[in-house]
């Protein structure tokens, strides 16, 4: 499989888009379904995974980049990935 953010076939894991620790928040519970709150995307494990959780915080990632649309308008996740993207996977 590749990573849904550069592409690149990696080791994986799935990212919430709405992280985990928020499905218990009212504001979380009120503004989205159980459905919403599961859904997330399979990218590099220790690259791309590590480098979105530095970029945006937990609620902001929540609230406002809770897609790989949104995710990848975010100008230092776009920037990471341009250049992630050249790089050979160790």
């Amino acid at each position: 499989m590749k990573c849904a953010l550069c592409g690149r076939e990696n080791v994986l894991n799935f990212h919430h888009l709405i992280p985990r620790s928020l499905h218990t928040n009212k504001w979380f519970k009120k503004h989205f379904t159980k459905e919403e709150l599961n859904q997330g995307i399979y990218i590099c494990k220790r690259d791309c995974h590590k480098e979105i959780h530095i970029f945006i915080p937990e609620k902001e990632m929540g609230r406002y980049f809770n897609t790989l649309e949104k995710l990848l308008s975010h100008p230092k996740i776009l920037n990471y990935i341009n250049w992630i993207k050249k790089k050979d996977v160790e």
